[in-house]
């Protein structure tokens, strides 16, 4: 048996300070991510720009923005994903999400939206079991059934003003859970920076088609434009700046910090939602749908506490 050198000062900093510094990355990163919402929400009900083009140009500007700097990190590298398809698709899936998301909140506060997407994870811990095995006991799927009940009470004041509209959270947090689902195929295969960059290529490709498909069907959701005003033009740019670097900076959080400290600042969008919308269009919600997310946000975190006891069980069972 070989003995560990000590750890230097800096190394010993490192490992002291690297949890705390990922949370307060993660922190700022979640509060900023709304601001990408608010942008669709803005261009679709003050620049009258349909959520299929929007959702095009979040990931072509998100490409012509980071690719750049991908290309000068890794070269060709950033090309050669050793599972090209399942990236692509990856980035298809993004793409059909984001659309859901983008076509919501041109029709719903962006709180609301919010609120029901956070049933995301109750579906990947429901797909996680039911095609990879993974165990999970009667509490969390009760804190499942318990988190879409909380979802039921902030759609259903929606449902009556907005009809079949108000699903779409659902749609898209169904169709995030797929997409980190094969994050979870793809493992380590590609770097972050190779992901991202096949991400935006797939989600470009599958929103050119949207807009192609939808616009020849005559979906006024899916109609084509170019930017009406100059700040409309910055503001998709910042659109593709903040989705290409905030993820990454995401990524990183990740790999500073355990999942199970940093999951619960995914809450953290559901305040800055809340900020944003009121300050920028008067969305405030209400009582019984702050009831909802109050039910949402618990059971989320129960699941997460329960993942995270389970973890540190098996770890003291096998030494």
């Amino acid at each position: 048996m070989t003995s560990q050198p000590a750890p230097s000062l800096s190394t010993t900093h490192n490992l002291a300070h690297g949890p705390i510094h990922g949370m307060a990355l993660m922190a700022g990163c979640m509060l900023l991510l709304p601001g990408m919402d608010a942008i669709a929400k803005y261009m679709a009900n003050v620049e009258g720009m349909s959520p299929g083009q929007v959702t095009f140009y979040r990931f072509f500007f998100q490409l012509a923005c980071t690719l750049p700097f991908l290309v000068l990190m890794q070269g060709k590298a950033a090309f050669t994903a050793k599972r090209p398809f399942l990236n692509l698709l990856r980035g298809a899936l993004h793409g059909a999400a984001s659309l859901c998301f983008f076509a919501a909140v041109k029709y719903m506060p962006l709180a609301d939206v919010f609120a029901i997407y956070f049933v995301e994870p109750f579906i990947l811990t429901a797909l996680s079991a039911l095609f990879l095995g993974d165990k999970v006991g009667w509490r969390r799927w009760l804190a499942i059934v318990v988190g879409f009940g909380g979802a039921m009470i902030v759609i259903q004041p929606s449902w009556e003003v907005f009809g079949a509209t108000s699903l779409l959270p659902v749609l898209c947090a169904f169709l995030f859970a797929l997409y980190m689902f094969l994050n979870r195929a793809i493992g380590n295969a590609d770097s972050p920076m190779t992901m991202q960059t096949m991400s935006g290529v797939g989600g470009t490709i599958f929103m050119a088609g949207a807009i192609f498909l939808g616009h020849g069907l005559g979906s006024a959701d899916f109609a084509p434009s170019l930017p009406a005003t100059f700040l409309g033009l910055m503001l998709l740019i910042l659109l593709g700046v903040l989705s290409g670097y905030l993820h990454l900076l995401v990524v990183k959080a990740f790999r500073m910090a355990p999942l199970s400290v940093l999951a619960p600042f995914q809450y953290f969008e559901i305040i800055a939602a809340t900020i944003l919308g009121y300050v920028l269009f008067s969305d405030f919600p209400s009582p019984s749908k702050w009831l909802g997310i109050v039910i949402i946000v618990g059971s989320g975190l129960f699941i997460l506490w329960r993942e995270h006891r389970s973890a540190r069980r098996e770890k003291i069972a096998t030494g």
